[in-house]
């Protein structure tokens, strides 16, 4: 029998044990939720309002939807190892079956592209309004690492959300501004650590450096 424990300890951690049900907070209704992030039961019949668990029937039906979750996985015949299995099966309960079916997410696993399999699952942070949110970005990175932990990741640096944010960057008045507003919560030790290494590769590529950036311009080159 697989180990799926890993995977039970991030659901566990940040679903949170919830006794009552309680509304989708989008519709203010159903879908239902309790215990450990469960809307049905083995049944298949849909959790409601007023409905309560205990801490331990909110874990069997955790466990009945983790094997639920790891019979289609295994229908779908992909190459990955228990690890990868563990993380997508906290990543699957988070967001949905049929929202994993028809992401990219497969595609890459599919062509054994891991790296872009785990880039795409860190884009799954936002809220309905298209906000980040906080405890979202900290499962994605927890799910993200376990599913890395397997393989070689020394040569292709591992795609976290601030390598996606410098990929898209367009300089932007607003992007500009949340670099700003980074910055001043960024403890000043750790920001010279990140200036110091960032800018190591552009010395080693000219040792001309021209004014062609909208900070450099601004406040003089500081990459020299």
């Amino acid at each position: 029998m697989a180990d799926f424990t890993k995977a039970i300890n991030i659901i566990c951690k940040h679903e949170g044990y919830k006794e009552k049900a309680y509304p989708d907070p989008v519709t203010g209704r159903h879908p239902y939720t309790f215990g450990y992030g469960t809307q049905f039961y083995p049944d298949g019949s849909p959790v409601k309002s007023g409905h309560c668990v205990t801490k331990q029937k909110a874990l069997e039906y955790l466990l009945c939807e983790i094997h639920l979750i790891e019979e289609e996985l295994d229908k779908l015949n992909l190459r990955i190892d228990q690890s990868m299995k563990n993380a997508l099966i906290s990543f699957i309960h988070s967001i949905g079956w049929k929202s994993f079916l028809y992401s990219t997410i497969i595609d890459h696993l599919e062509g054994q592209r891991y790296h872009s399999a785990a880039e795409e699952m860190n884009r799954w942070i936002y809220d309905a309004n298209h906000k980040a949110l906080g405890h979202l970005l900290e499962r994605r990175k927890e799910e993200t690492n376990l599913f890395v932990e397997e393989i070689d990741i020394t040569e292709v640096p591992f795609p976290g959300v601030l390598l996606i944010a410098a990929n898209s960057y367009q300089a932007f008045p607003c992007q500009i501004e949340a670099l700003l507003k980074l910055e001043k919560k960024v403890n000043p030790y750790i920001l010279a650590e990140f200036m110091n290494d960032y800018g190591n590769h552009s010395k080693e590529l000219s040792d001309e450096v021209k004014l062609d950036t909208y900070f450099e311009s601004t406040y003089g080159d500081f990459d020299r």
